[in-house]
């Protein structure tokens, strides 16, 4: 798939890969709102339904909307197939039921998405596979944790809140040298920054609801990969459970796509200023953001990374109290746990996308009382440092 794509840049990649024109020859794709498609004959539905003939089937999965956007991604991410699900939590939850059976054992990071903790630890081991949990940068937990039945690491990066950087090429060799696979969750860098595939990893999952999106519409994810992992195994899953993405946000998602490298590097450069700029006030312990020097994977995450993305935190020097002080004291910045849109976003993270977790299993990842998350948005910078400087004012 990727072959015809090679020759041509990203920009162009994220407008042109993936699209089949109708015979109305349209410049824009069309959005195929129909549950089913109609056969020619009942042979003709018999060899559909059994796969000996390609072709649409029901738009649980097959829609010629979600196919585009599921073929422009794999060719943005360098993967042989994509598959699109109905959010970013269900595309993990989708991949984990293709990959993974009964008395398999996972090793995730510590400071995942707090619902991916929850998926792992409390519903995925109901059926039979338990979940270790070890520090992102720590290579020799990493293998110290590896069982004989562990069949995949799990990683998010950079991870959401912190900014930790994982070794993506070295976790993939750990990970190949005991026959296991690796999952990357690039959902905060996005293909325009980060390709893990690239770099070894077996399987790309990501919440296109974010940053592919771009200004926080539709909630959809994706899971990139070999075809004989996810075009098999992982879209056998979905065509069984039905977690599918909707035609009407696969569109929009491809619209997404046309501008996701632009806006990336916007992202950007507007929380590296706004990092600089945090890192200079009294009231900051510390800023988490990998674009800053001092940040200790800075160097693994310029080596991995062409772009360090929209996401940053930084850590109050106060408790709960503090941090709500000042977040209620912001007015432009929205007030929202999500990420990934034109409008910037800030949150407490122990109380909002963590706060399901024990607080032991915040504090091992590091979620502490004074940490605000801010998702740097594509406003201009001197007014997102005007309304930060409010909630500074309010401590």
């Amino acid at each position: 798939m990727t072959d015809e794509f090679d020759q041509y840049g990203f920009s162009t990649r994220g407008i042109r890969a993936g699209t089949l024109r109708t015979e109305q020859g349209e410049q824009s794709e069309p959005i195929f709102t129909t549950s089913s498609f109609v056969f020619g004959s009942a042979e003709q539905a018999a060899a559909r339904f059994s796969g000996a003939e390609p072709g649409n089937v029901y738009s649980r999965f097959t829609n010629p909307t979600v196919n585009a956007f599921e073929r422009r991604l794999a060719v943005l991410e360098g993967g042989e197939r994509c598959v699109a699900t109905s959010s970013g939590m269900a595309a993990i939850l989708t991949a984990c039921l293709g990959l993974l059976k009964a008395g398999d054992h996972i090793v995730s990071a510590h400071g995942v998405f707090g619902n991916t903790a929850l998926l792992f630890g409390n519903y995925l081991g109901r059926f039979g596979v338990e979940t270790s949990f070890v520090s992102l940068t720590d290579a020799a937990a990493w293998e110290s944790a590896l069982r004989p039945n562990t069949r995949l690491l799990f990683v998010e990066t950079p991870a959401n809140p912190l900014a930790q950087i994982a070794d993506i090429a070295a976790l993939a060799a750990l990970a190949h040298r005991h026959g296991c696979l690796l999952m990357v969750d690039n959902t905060v860098c996005t293909a325009a920054l980060q390709r893990p595939l690239s770099l070894g990893a077996d399987v790309v999952v990501l919440s296109a609801t974010k940053y592919i999106d771009g200004q926080g519409r539709c909630v959809g994810g994706a899971i990139v990969g070999r075809e004989a992992l996810v075009g098999k195994e992982v879209y056998g899953a979905l065509r069984t459970t039905g977690a599918c993405l909707s035609p009407f946000n696969a569109w929009v998602f491809l619209k997404g796509l046309e501008t996701l490298a632009v806006r990336m590097q916007a992202h950007s450069a507007s929380a590296q200023r706004l990092a600089e700029w945090l890192g200079g006030q009294s009231a900051v312990r510390r800023v988490y953001y990998a674009g800053l020097p001092d940040h200790p994977q800075h160097a693994l995450a310029r080596r991995q990374q062409s772009g360090f993305g929209g996401l940053l935190a930084f850590e109050l020097d106060g408790d709960r109290a503090e941090a709500w002080r000042f977040i209620n004291a912001t007015r432009l910045i929205s007030i929202t746990a999500n990420l990934g849109d034109t409008r910037s976003s800030i949150t407490h993270p122990a109380t909002t996308t963590h706060g399901r977790l024990t607080q032991e299993a915040r504090e091992a990842a590091g979620i502490r009382e004074g940490l605000v998350r801010v998702a740097v948005g594509l406003e201009d910078t001197a007014d997102l440092m005007a309304d930060l400087q409010r909630g500074f004012d309010a401590l």
